[in-house]
């Protein structure tokens, strides 16, 4: 089932990957109630903007987990998670334009399968946090590159507003261990990952998250991206297609003040 937020009252809908313009506004909690359980209203407008699909109270990122990407950026492939935090004010919805900083001269796409959680997690096992996750999405952790070697941190790299577009759903009972992440820009495929291919799988990042920070419902989980990271210029569009998902995709425009 596909997982939306719609503008804009903020309503969740949802449809079927069958039929997927068909919007059913959602009368159920998913944090609460499971799939099969959902009860539902009326249909969505058609013409309804899509808003960020997750409302996280913190988004948590993983770096270096496909080891051809930390080799791309000169890197080693850690020997445990290496996470960081980004600004929930990064957030951005699907086809809002992502803001190019005058502070940077180089920024970056990151393509990403990001996760989102049903229900709370401290200090879980890898099955538990299995059991919690309410769904997958694509994310855009969107870098500016030359802040980050600059910094030696990611905080200011990965920090400005428009940096973390998610969307345009979430795909619920998604299956963790055979998922395809592709990103595009301007119709031209820049990078290809699959879960098979990431240092640490998903239940497992959770689970190693979980012992140092709990996460809440709603809280986002960013997997890594694969190689094939790639500067972005004003007037681009950048997709990022998961599959059975649909794809994510932005504008590209310099600040204008």
């Amino acid at each position: 089932m596909l997982l939306y937020r719609i503008a804009p009252q903020g309503f969740w809908a949802a449809a079927d990957p069958e039929s997927p313009h068909r919007l059913r506004v959602l009368s159920s909690d998913p944090f609460e109630t499971l799939p099969g359980d959902w009860r539902f209203g009326p249909d969505a407008d058609p013409g309804a903007a899509l808003l960020v699909p997750a409302r996280p109270s913190k988004i948590v990122a993983i770096g270096r987990n496909y080891a051809e990407h930390a080799k791309e950026l000169g890197n080693e492939v850690p020997q445990e998670p290496l996470f960081f935090l980004k600004a929930p004010s990064a957030l951005n919805a699907p086809n809002a334009p992502i803001v190019l900083p005058p502070e940077s001269q180089r920024v970056e796409h990151e393509g990403e399968i990001a996760v989102v959680l049903r229900r709370r997690l401290t200090r879980a096992s890898a099955a538990e946090a299995r059991q919690a996750v309410l769904g997958v999405t694509c994310a855009n952790d969107v870098t500016a590159r030359d802040l980050q070697k600059k910094d030696g941190r990611f905080a200011r790299a990965k920090g400005f507003d428009t940096f973390c577009p998610l969307g345009p759903a979430i795909l619920v009972g998604a299956d963790l261990e055979d998922l395809e992440v592709v990103t595009r820009v301007n119709g031209a495929e820049r990078q290809r990952g699959h879960t098979r291919l990431m240092v640490f799988p998903i239940a497992d990042l959770l689970a190693y998250v979980s012992r140092m920070m709990t996460l809440e419902p709603g809280d986002v989980l960013l997997t890594g991206t694969p190689a094939g990271v790639g500067p972005l210029n004003d007037g681009d569009r950048v997709e990022i297609e998961v599959s059975g998902l649909g794809v994510l995709s932005n504008p590209v425009e310099a600040f204008r003040g």
